[in-house]
């Protein structure tokens, strides 16, 4: 059996020191379908994500890309880079804002920024870590933050 099959891609707890800043390299091109089934799979009846004739007569002119699924999204670009394999639990999501709005097709790249760490007083083998994640989409204007705490393995060994 390969071993590095099961090697965690994501970063211990010790390449995680405040002010780290990881660019994160996969992107993401929202779609239409992407809204409408996230947002019919959520209960959410908000007729600025689904009702394209009520959406044309808002403010934006169109559709509006659901902020909840902008937030997963930005969260999810983070996931191979940062905590895949190394996260035991997310601990909370605070400071959460979209300074911008999403539009089908907008494509989303994101950014972590390490804003505290600190080791576990309860968990020897894991630390407490927290990030500022940031969204934006291809015209580099932020669309998303948010800060998210994390309970990560510390390095084995």
């Amino acid at each position: 059996m390969n071993e590095d099959l099961n090697r965690p891609q994501g970063r211990w707890f010790e390449e995680l020191p405040v002010g780290t800043v990881i660019r994160h390299r996969i992107r993401r091109t929202v779609t239409e379908s992407d809204n409408i089934l996230f947002t019919t799979l959520t209960m959410n009846p908000q007729p600025l994500h689904l009702d394209f004739e009520a959406a044309a007569h808002s403010e934006f002119g169109r559709p509006l890309f659901n902020s909840m699924m902008t937030l997963s999204v930005l969260v999810g670009l983070s996931v191979h880079e940062l905590s895949l394999g190394t996260l035991v639990a997310n601990l909370g999501l605070t400071d959460v804002t979209f300074p911008r709005p999403v539009f089908h097709g907008d494509t989303l790249r994101a950014e972590s920024e390490v804003v505290e760490a600190r080791e576990s007083r309860s968990r020897p083998t894991q630390g407490v870590v927290t990030v500022e994640h940031r969204a934006f989409n291809q015209h580099s204007e932020l669309v998303a933050q948010c800060k998210r705490t994390m309970l990560m393995q510390r390095r084995p060994g």
